[in-house]
């Protein structure tokens, strides 16, 4: 009688391995120990958020993809560091293609007019371990107005799959859109607008 031998599909042991080393991943949580140095936004993994009231029924939430930008960190004196967001206007996405449109359009976003939004930070006051208030100009439908952004260190390290040494941090705010002159159906559809950037960071 022969032995039996257990034939394993190649696709099988590929997720093993990737699980494993996974699993061996650090990554830390102290941003004094972060490395110091020029980061560019990993935009696979950046996500820009805003919500806005819908008729006073609900918050309507819609992203901007496609995110890049820059980061010169300095966790020994965080005051010190720059960081500049590019957000692509025309990126707009609901997951509706119809109101995407109409975002984008004129009436909104003017995307053909105003193709990038730009957040870049004048000054960074530390609030505590791993947060920070980032205050900078915001550029938006051609007016730029100064935005405070709360932002949170969410850990850093070198990432397995690409073996880039990678950073992430959270922040939130919040803008009125009719300060940079996007007013359409005010005030049936909110004003105040809530952001939120989850935004890793590769290192060059």
């Amino acid at each position: 009688m022969f032995p039996r031998f257990l034939v394993v599909p190649a696709a099988a042991l590929l997720a093993v391995s990737l699980s494993c080393a996974v699993c061996a991943q650090e990554v830390i949580h102290d941003p004094s120990a972060v490395q110091e140095g020029v980061y560019s936004v990993e935009p696979a993994h950046t996500r820009v958020l805003f919500s806005i009231d819908h008729m006073g029924f609900t918050n309507y939430f819609g992203e901007f993809p496609n995110v890049s930008g820059a980061l010169t960190l300095n966790p020994k004196a965080v005051g010190t560091s720059t960081l500049e967001i590019r957000i692509p206007t025309a990126s707009v996405s609901t997951g509706n293609a119809k109101l995407n449109g109409e975002l984008a359009s004129d009436q909104w976003l003017d995307a053909a007019k105003y193709p990038e939004m730009l957040f870049k930070a004048e000054k960074i006051v530390a609030t505590g371990k791993d947060t920070a208030n980032v205050t900078g100009n915001l550029t938006l439908h051609g007016v730029t107005k100064p935005v405070t952004l709360a932002v949170k260190f969410h850990g850093a390290g070198v990432n397995v799959l690409d073996k880039k040494y990678t950073v992430g941090f959270e922040a939130a705010g919040k803008i009125k859109r009719s300060d940079f002159g996007v007013k359409a159906y005010a005030p049936l559809i909110g004003d105040d607008l809530d952001l939120i950037i989850s935004a890793a960071f590769e290192r060059s």
